[in-house]
């Protein structure tokens, strides 16, 4: 065999890798000052080479199917090889510069890998646009044409103009099978017992620099959700010793209190979802946040019923809704609600409600069939759902989104006008606004678009709840105030620091008795047990919610699990574990390590997916 088709299948395998290598520091000059912070000499190096397994791995799939074509090259004479070389060369082109754009430019938005979550956009495009402004869209998809001109050029000059027939098959053929043995070490990531994995790219405490050694096409194949057992996912413990551990976290605990928040046993609950508005902008919860961002909800929280250590369980919000609807637990690599077959079996506030004779309905400004929204609220007890289109057309594209937040509180206004005055009623409404590219129609905190958002949203609830409050409704109605999400703001906050994910919780309207201010810890999803045991009604069948108003509530704890790890927070401290790593690490440990925590936070995902698994 000559040494042509050896140089072809080695230039094009490495042609990829360095293009892989290139891109890392791509990545990082693409991000702002405050993300990428100084990454020295130093951490450039050790970006590329910790990235370098993955990348390895990532050109050696990429190269297998040339592999197979050359080695067939071999023994037949193929007709049309050249052609089909370079459709090959251009599909590939095609992906990588995509998968590393589209990377490169959501970094900033997400803070995360790009990983499976991808898919979830390719059928509805517009959701992913959405988060940028038109003129970045048109620079991305420039830079997106460019690159996969040049990697098209490039892996096009590779292939040679002929290939001369093998004259020693045998040898060459031995020589071949070699080579693909050495392609498929690359690919599984060396001939330890551990396979390649995202968690080989670690190694710093600096989420960033982690993230910029990943490669995104290998995160993108690694996290795709092929038919999986979840029962067999996260199987830290056997089943005796995860049932024992998981008991001791007291989950679902019964509604025995001695007082009540209400006024009324049977009120209207009206839950608003508001995107992002994390604890870091609302004073009332976080002391170190600046009190003129959300001053309306300031004031409501001292007026009504605060819950200042509430904590989300995601970081998304098809998975934060659901959280805070089902009371289910949010997954590292799992959207439930892109799952019919599962969530179709979930308990939520609205079928509660629906069932103690409550009318329920949700709202939502943008597409709310986008993450599969409309078919998960229409699976799980609400009645009636309106999204964008129930809008009228003028003002359906008054946001990136979709709808922007005032004309859809006017419109929630009006529907909640027009509810019967004889039936108790419950309406979900999911704002918008608060969302990258933070474009609202609104100027007051000058420099900090992500602020003036937020004090966006906080005026359109402060004008909502003043209305509201004037109207025949709200002597009996209970409206709960609570976010999908937190988002990192300042730049700095990552998953595995607990002040991206705290949240505030404020319960304000007629129906509530008294103010008072909650200080204990807990989670999004012990909303719908806390809710239905104020309302006397059963909640047996949320599994992973808490009454946390109940005296059985002795052992307060949070948790809030993104697509690199898991925290489980307590009155002791807080655990990170690193998912991604074999055998799982620690991120973070404070004030110091607890091996109870630990075990704690290693149960309770064990629990969620042999849960997930049943349903």
């Amino acid at each position: 065999m000559k040494p042509i088709r050896t140089a072809t299948l080695a230039y094009f395998y490495g042609a990829l890798v360095l293009l892989f290598m290139l891109a890392k520091p791509c990545f990082i000059y693409v991000q702002s000052e405050a993300v990428r912070g100084e990454v020295p000499a130093a951490d450039m190096a050790r970006i590329l080479w910790h990235g370098l397994p993955l990348d390895l791995a990532t050109a050696g799939y990429a190269t297998a199917p040339l592999w197979l074509l050359l080695g067939l090259s071999l023994w037949f004479r193929l007709r049309g090889l050249r052609i089909v070389y370079r459709a090959y060369a251009a599909i590939v082109a095609t992906v990588v510069s995509i998968t590393l754009v589209a990377d490169t430019c959501l970094y900033g938005f997400w803070g995360i890998k790009l990983d499976g979550t991808i898919w979830n956009y390719l059928s509805q495009p517009g959701g992913a646009l959405a988060s940028v402004s038109m003129n970045y869209a048109m620079w991305a998809v420039l830079a997106t044409v460019l690159a996969a001109a040049v990697i098209y050029a490039l892996l096009r000059s590779i292939m040679p103009p002929t290939l001369p027939p093998c004259r020693h098959r045998g040898w060459g053929t031995a020589l071949w099978t070699l080579m693909g043995g050495l392609l498929f070490l690359g690919i599984r990531g060396g001939v330890g017992k551990s396979t390649a994995n995202v968690g080989m790219a670690y190694w710093t405490d600096r989420p960033f620099l982690n993230h910029a050694a990943v490669n995104p096409l290998f995160s993108v194949m690694a996290s795709l959700q092929k038919t999986r057992n979840f029962q067999d996912e996260c199987d830290f413990f056997s089943e005796d010793e995860r049932a024992r551990l998981f008991a001791t976290l007291h989950y679902n605990t019964e509604s025995l209190r001695p007082d009540t928040l209400l006024r009324t046993p049977r009120p209207n609950v009206l839950l608003v979802l508001m995107e992002g508005c994390g604890a870091t902008f609302v004073h009332a919860v976080d002391s170190a946040s600046n009190p003129s961002v959300t001053p309306c909800l300031n004031r409501l929280a001292a007026e009504g019923i605060v819950f200042t250590e509430c904590y989300a369980n995601s970081f998304r919000t098809d998975r934060g809704t659901l959280c805070a609807l089902s009371g289910f637990p949010a997954f590292p690599d799992v959207s439930v609600m892109k799952l019919p077959g599962k969530y179709g079996h979930l308990p939520s506030i609205a079928a509660s409600l629906r069932q103690a004779g409550y009318a329920t309905e949700f709202l939502y400004g943008g597409d709310i069939n986008f993450t599969n929204t409309n078919g998960y609220l229409l699976a799980t007890g609400y009645e009636r759902t309106l999204g964008d289109t129930s809008f009228p057309v003028s003002v359906r594209r008054t946001h990136d989104w979709g709808v922007t937040d005032h004309i859809a509180f006017d419109t929630l206004y009006a529907r909640i006008m027009r509810y019967p005055k004889d039936k108790p009623w419950h309406t979900g409404f999911l704002t918008l606004s608060s969302h990258e590219p933070w474009k609202v129609p609104y100027q007051r905190i000058a420099g900090d678009e992500r602020a003036n958002a937020m004090a966006y949203l906080d005026d359109c609830i402060g004008r909502f709840i003043d209305r509201l409050r004037q109207s025949p409704q709200w002597a009996n109605t209970l409206v709960i105030l609570l976010p999908d999400h937190g988002i990192p703001y300042p730049d700095t906050l990552t998953d595995a620091d607990e002040r991206k994910s705290h949240i505030p919780m404020i319960w304000t309207g007629g129906a509530v008795r008294a103010p008072r201010r909650i200080e204990t810890l807990c989670n999004q999803t012990d909303l719908p047990a806390t809710l239905l045991g104020q309302l006397g009604l059963p909640h047996d069948d949320f599994r992973f919610s808490r009454d946390i108003l109940s005296r059985t509530y002795t052992h307060p704890s949070a948790v809030h699990a993104w697509s690199e790890g898991i925290y489980f927070k307590d009155e002791t401290g807080i655990t990170v574990l690193n998912l991604l790593t074999k055998p799982v690490s620690t991120f973070r440990e404070d004030p110091q390590p607890s091996g109870r925590r630990t075990n704690a936070a290693k149960a309770f995902l064990q629990t969620a997916y042999d849960a997930l698994g049943e349903l």
